[in-house]
């Protein structure tokens, strides 16, 4: 029977209709108390001082490089296997892509590489936690410690680390934990999506916390970013609202990345209800496991004694494939009505990253990953019968049953 099992839909509810109406009744639909509200719910909930609200975590990442100062001649690292967001950033500050290969079998980077690939030139590493299980922390900064020795710090902010520092692309992992600690509270700074298909919406935004450190001034480090995402201009509109108070400065000629409070609205709501939709998501991840591991399917493991995955991608690989055949699969799921995904293409198979030199025949682990990866259907909307009707489908096209 064909179904109609869609990918990623978003789960609003009358709650999050009734929120948004409310903004828009109130006459403030821009950055104004709803935005900064929400900036203090997702700082409680991570368990950090501050957290910045923006338009999207590209924005998040590219600011926070920035303010970071870096830009041409300094060198940036990440994952070869990764949407291109956490890429083009190093790319729009000035600064040289470096990405290093997955460890063989992992949807992470090497480690190995990753130490060997840090000069006197790198400034910041951008990890990423993909479909929402938090990377090797402990790896990445052993990794940094035993290059120490080769950082050069170029600003402020830098010297009160010392070190490359680590700036998380956390886009999937917002409400992820690891060793007792939520993500937000391991890497340095912490960039989150609440894109439409990401499990917290906003229908667009992004977010970015930080980890104290000493020396560390939260509220100027807060001002900065707000002054980078709003033209340099020293007043927001919610100040320049006030009476007699439109007089302003522009401080640098900088950038429009604001979150806006209809946004937010929608945040908040998704934000109160987020804790029953990580419980669901779980659900949907232990069912497809139950029903695809025994025949062979291979799952990244999003739950253990010591970490809890978002669970927000569903990446399956069936052993032995082509890319080719994977894309027959695709399509014969697609035939039944089922929609599926692929998470991701390397970044050196793209025009854009082959232009700048990069040949994913020196990323051999990404690109095995890459030809038999199929990512299922995973949201809080799926009904286990229809876990079940994507799990069938998919081992019987698949050959596995």
């Amino acid at each position: 029977m064909m179904r109609d099992i869609p990918f990623s839909p978003p789960d609003i509810t009358e709650m999050e209709i009734k929120a948004v109406a409310e903004a828009l009744r109130s006459g403030w639909i821009t950055t104004g108390p709803k935005t900064k509200l929400f900036e203090q719910k997702i700082a409680e909930y991570v368990g950090t001082a501050r957290a910045v609200c923006l338009n999207s975590a590209t924005a998040a990442m590219e600011l926070t490089l920035r303010i970071l100062g870096v830009g041409p001649g300094d060198e940036v690292i990440t994952s070869a296997y990764t949407y291109t967001a956490s890429a083009s950033v190093i790319h729009h500050v000035g600064a040289k892509i470096v990405l290093v290969d997955t460890a063989p079998g992992s949807y992470e980077m090497d480690y190995e590489k990753l130490a060997e690939a840090i000069t006197d030139k790198t400034k910041v590493i951008i990890p990423v936690d993909l479909a929402g299980k938090m990377c090797d922390y402990d790896a990445i900064y052993s990794a940094i410690e035993s290059k120490k020795h080769l950082f050069r710090s170029s600003n402020e902010i830098q010297g009160l680390f010392n070190r490359v520092i680590v700036m998380a692309d956390a886009a999937h992992a917002f409400g992820a934990t690891q060793k007792g600690l939520k993500c937000g509270q391991i890497a340095d700074f912490t960039c989150y999506s609440f894109h439409a298909v990401k499990n917290l919406t906003t229908a667009e935004g992004g977010s970015v916390t930080w980890r104290d450190r000493e020396g560390l001034d939260h509220d100027e480090l807060y001002r900065e970013f707000m002054l980078y995402s709003l033209h340099g201009q020293s007043k927001d509109a919610l100040a320049k609202n006030q009476k007699g108070s439109w007089e302003y400065d522009i401080v640098y000629p900088a950038y429009k990345c604001n979150m806006t409070d209809i946004l937010a609205s929608i945040g908040l709501v998704q934000l109160d209800r987020y804790e029953e939709l990580l419980r669901r998501r779980r659900e949907v991840v232990e069912l497809y496991d139950s029903l695809l591991r025994p025949f062979g399917v291979e799952t990244i493991q999003h739950y253990g004694e010591d970490f809890s995955s978002t669970g927000h991608l569903y990446l399956a690989r069936i052993p032995g494939i082509s890319e080719k055949e994977r894309n027959e699969i695709i399509i014969k799921t697609a035939d039944a009505g089922i929609a599926t995904n692929v998470h991701y293409k390397p970044l050196p198979m793209f025009s854009a990253y082959k232009n700048l030199g990069f040949d994913i025949k020196d990323y051999p682990n990404a690109f095995t990953q890459y030809e038999n990866e199929i990512t299922l259907p995973l949201h809080t909307k799926l009904s286990d019968e229809e876990v079940e009707c994507v799990a069938s489908r998919l081992n019987e096209v698949s050959g596995l049953q």
